[in-house]
């Protein structure tokens, strides 16, 4: 899953490519210019980021004179509804916005083209962390370009640590601390919830998972074959949530909880922790009402791994050489450019009162990730040692993409997280082996 949405902070509505309009473009050599649509482009309603959106692409177009970009703007940039309809129906951009989790998919029905022929035309293809370039490689083969990438943590409010008694420099590193901090937050009273999680809309599956790649467990097998919730690991993520939630009372009453609602407990200083990737920290800030100086993020308890997502672009299979050519140019000139970019352009970022400084994104690697750091910290305006545990504590994490069929597996585990949640004599061992059986129908139908 996305963690937060678009880009930024901003909440937006947008509409797609019309019904009767195919997406896709044919290669317009009659004028002498090859012409490609993309999509992702933010919608009108989000003004700032649709002006920087037009400004990279005008400044594209400037300097590839042979190109025309046709932008289509969509929120959200992929809808689990109509995506795979677009890919069948021949309705997709040239170059289209997928999450990591969809890459393999789209490869396997053959929707993608191979970009491995081109990819020498892309100069900063290897500055690109590796383990993001692997989730668009398919049997040697690359299919895709990866835009951006996020690692969960855990997002804690440094006022209420003080308050409780607990040192705010020092954020608890294992879930038996982080339950320790909980119950003491949670004994502030006036509604104050020490630990919140989600258990609703595929979101409670997303965490369960994320917080079983922090005490070392998996989804599924290593082959992708079977589930391996109903084990040690797995049992301890629901009994921790059980017993938090009904022994320390330090869940709050209220379940069944989803992202905005966390949100809006962190935004209102009544939440101590919950877990999230950086880009949450602008949204409760702007929209929740939070306060950065307040909110910090460390990695997540455990110490063994973190859940880690994103999104890129991925070419459509349809595309002549010369259009893969021109969006591959197209995406390093928008996103590839360290300190430069619709993403990385932080001096232009920050004169819109956008937040720059948050730890992640983090695309690059080498001279590039340095140079990208560098203009990032020239133009900072948020307190950037708040996340210095989250940056440290990363060094030492497996870095675990999400399960395939992520969201049907999330749909089941919901069931499981909710039950511990809501009913205090919920059957863990039946809730594993049951939720285990579905998702090896699940895996055995792929």
């Amino acid at each position: 899953m996305r963690s937060t949405g678009f880009r930024r902070t901003l909440a937006v509505i947008g509409v797609s490519c019309l019904a009767l309009t195919a997406c896709g473009s044919n290669d317009d050599s009659a004028s002498g210019k090859t012409r490609i649509t993309v999509n992702c482009m933010p919608p009108k309603s989000a003004k700032v980021d649709r002006r920087f959106f037009e400004q990279d692409i005008a400044s594209f177009e400037r300097q590839n004179p042979d190109v025309d970009v046709v932008a289509h703007d969509a929120f959200p940039c992929q809808d689990p509804k109509t995506f795979d309809a677009k890919l069948a129906g021949g309705q997709m951009e040239d170059v289209f916005y997928t999450y990591f989790t969809d890459a393999r998919h789209v490869v396997d029905i053959h929707q993608a083209a191979d970009l491995t022929p081109y990819l020498k035309d892309l100069k900063s293809y290897a500055t690109i962390q590796r383990q993001l370039r692997d989730i668009y490689t398919v049997d040697g083969k690359v299919y895709g370009i990866p835009r951006t990438g996020y690692s969960m943590g855990l997002i804690y409010n440094r006022a209420l640590f003080t308050k409780a008694g607990l040192d705010p420099d020092r954020p608890p590193a294992t879930w038996p601390e982080l339950r320790a901090a909980a119950k003491k937050i949670a004994a502030l009273g006036d509604g104050t919830v020490g630990y919140a999680d989600y258990s609703a809309q595929n979101q409670g599956g997303w965490h369960f998972t994320a917080e079983l790649y922090s005490q070392g467990g998996d989804v599924v097998s290593a082959d992708g074959k079977k589930a391996t919730v109903d084990t040690p690991e797995g049992h301890g993520v629901l009994r921790n949530l059980h017993d938090m939630r009904w022994s320390d009372e330090s869940m709050g009453s209220k379940q069944l909880l989803v992202i905005n609602d966390v949100q809006q407990l962190m935004g209102s200083g009544k939440l101590g922790m919950y877990l999230s990737a950086p880009d949450n920290i602008p949204i409760l800030v702007k929209e929740k009402g939070g306060d950065y100086k307040d909110l910090a993020l460390a990695p997540m308890p455990g110490g063994q791994g973190t859940l880690i997502g994103g999104d890129g672009y991925m070419i459509n299979k349809k595309a002549s050489p010369a259009q893969i050519r021109a969006g591959l140019k197209w995406l390093d000139h928008m996103f590839l450019r360290p300190g430069k970019g619709f993403l990385g352009d932080y001096a232009r970022a920050r004169k819109t009162d956008a937040p720059v400084g948050l730890p992640e994104p983090r695309l690059f690697t080498g001279a590039a990730d340095a140079e990208d750091q560098r203009v990032k910290k020239a133009n900072a305006n948020v307190p950037v040692e708040n996340y210095q545990a989250f940056l440290d504590g990363n060094q030492s994490l497996t870095m675990k993409i999400e399960p395939p069929h992520a969201q049907q597996i999330y749909s089941v585990l919901d069931g499981a997280v909710s039950a511990v949640l809501t009913e205090k004599d919920a059957d863990i061992d039946r809730l594993l082996k049951d939720a285990s059986g579905k998702i090896d129908g699940i895996l055995a139908r792929s």
